[in-house]
C-alpha cells in the first residue's frame, strides 16, 4: 500500500526562470517535511512526487519538484490564466499525494 497524504497552505506565486521558466508556489516548511517523510514512497524519481492540486475549484494533476529543502508546485500558464492568479498573489492550495 503507498503512502497518501493530503495537505492545504497558502503560498504566494513566483517565478523561476531556470532551464524552463515556470510559475510555482514552495511549500511552507511543515507542510514540505510532511511530504519529505513520505518522498521515498512515493516518488517516481529524482526525488519529484505525483499530486492532485486544487487551488480554487480547480483540480489538476502535477509533479512537485524538491528545491532548497521544500517542494514547488507548478503551475501550468492556462491554468494560471483560468484561475486569474499573477505573480506574488496568494492562493490557498490542497495537495493529495
Amino acid at each position: 500500500m503507498s503512502a497518501r497524504l493530503t495537505i492545504s497552505f497558502t503560498s504566494e506565486l513566483i517565478y523561476w526562470r531556470g532551464p524552463s521558466p515556470f510559475y510555482f508556489f514552495r511549500v511552507p516548511e511543515k507542510e514540505a517535511a510532511a511530504i519529505a517523510k513520505i518522498a521515498s514512497q512515493v516518488t517516481y524519481g529524482w526525488g519529484v512526487i505525483p499530486a492532485d492540486i486544487t487551488i480554487k475549484d480547480e483540480v489538476f494533476y502535477t509533479a512537485l519538484f524538491p528545491k532548497d529543502g521544500s517542494y514547488l508546485v507548478p503551475l501550468k500558464k492556462a491554468i494560471r490564466e483560468n484561475l486569474k492568479i499573477e505573480l506574488g498573489d496568494r492562493a490557498k492550495i490542497k495537495v493529495a499525494i
